[in-house]
């Protein structure tokens, strides 16, 4: 079933990545596919659920894939869609931005 998306460009856009978890899952995924513990460590103070939540979502948005391994203990690894590397500009601007703001601030 297609998703219904909004006729703006922007807020598709802020649909998909819509707080500050997903903007940094993808960054983190950008560098290549992580196991969840590794994506908790690394994009900070987040919670196990919500981490799995935006997870799922993302998961569900086309993203992000879910690889499971039928090992004990379960072995589960995420990586991004050529959808969510398409984001990567994105990102890199916001990456731009952000130095800037920092430097005219400081």
């Amino acid at each position: 079933m297609k998703k219904e998306l909004p006729a703006c460009p922007v807020e598709t856009t802020l649909m998909l990545i819509s707080n500050r978890w997903k903007v940094l899952i993808l960054r983190d995924l950008l560098n290549g596919t992580m196991r969840f513990g590794e994506l908790k460590k690394s994009v900070g103070n987040i919670s196990q659920k919500v981490l799995t939540s935006n997870l799922r979502s993302m998961e569900d948005d086309g993203l992000i894939i879910r690889k499971v391994f039928p090992e004990v203990p379960p072995h589960v690894e995420y990586t991004l869609t050529e959808t969510g590397y398409s984001l990567k500009p994105v990102l890199d601007s916001m990456v731009d931005w952000g130095l800037a703001y920092k430097t005219k601030m400081l």
